[in-house]
């Protein structure tokens, strides 16, 4: 599994997720996204416990890929965004899904 967060995401990086969201409805620009690569099951497990642990948006991002690798984008303010990340880290790494 892969994680990274962008604080601050630029307008064209904001444009880039956009594009290949798996919702359409409009979202208002996040403090940060959380960027999260994975294997399906992964992104599930992932998902839930990031929307447990913190009040953040969990979206799908639409790509393809061979290697069937699933990406999620994690919005919100910086400290929710950090937070879920480094509780999908740290789930994943105990293998306490």
């Amino acid at each position: 599994m892969d994680c990274r967060i962008i604080k601050s995401p630029g307008e064209g990086t904001l444009a880039i997720v956009n594009r290949r969201r798996g919702s359409k409805e409009t979202l208002e620009k996040p403090g940060a996204i959380g960027l999260v690569q994975g294997k399906l099951i992964e992104m599930v497990c992932a998902a839930d416990v990031a929307e447990k642990a913190v009040g953040v948006t969990v979206e799908d991002i639409r790509g393809s890929c061979p290697q069937n690798v699933v990406m999620l984008a994690i919005f919100g303010d910086t400290a929710s965004v950090t937070a879920a990340i480094e509780e999908i880290q740290k789930k994943e790494k105990a293998k306490t899904w």
